[in-house]
């Protein structure tokens, strides 16, 4: 979870860039560190927090893959991908999921606690992939999974 919406708008914007204006106003010129004032330096250090808060959640395989990244951006962009996978992956994993809920049954040789921490699995995988299902659909469900006696 994200320790304030400054940190989340660092890891998908990207950094904060101070910058002066030249003589053309349309050209803008990165601030020399001596230059920067409290603000930015404030701004600046949203970046530190978040890539901090990134690399202090991986392991050592996936630190390999972002070590020479210099933003919380740069560091969250091959995460992303290697977790949620492209736009077309996603969906085909949330329609994998659903497949999965829809033909859920519980095994003959099954007790109903392990069948239900095999379902809970199946939804929180949907859960993190964005496909929220309401808790009344969830509860008809496995109603409807039970056997009769």
């Amino acid at each position: 979870m994200v320790e304030d919406s400054e940190l989340l708008d660092v890891i998908c914007d990207g950094p904060f860039v101070s910058t002066n204006t030249s003589d053309d106003p349309a050209v803008k010129v990165p601030t020399t560190r001596k230059e920067f004032n409290d603000a930015d330096h404030k701004a600046i250090e949203k970046n530190f927090q978040a890539k901090k808060i990134l690399v202090c959640g991986i392991g050592p395989n996936e630190y390999n893959k972002i070590s020479t990244c210099q933003s919380a951006k740069e560091i969250w962009e091959p995460l992303q991908t290697a977790h949620e996978g492209t736009t077309q992956v996603k969906q085909s994993k949330i329609d994998m999921l659903t497949t999965k809920y829809e033909l859920f049954r519980m095994k003959d040789d099954e007790s109903i606690q392990d069948m239900h921490t095999r379902f809970m699995s199946t939804i929180n995988e949907l859960h993190s992939m964005g496909e929220i299902i309401s808790r009344n659909k969830l509860v008809k469900k496995i109603l409807s999974v039970l056997p009769s006696s």
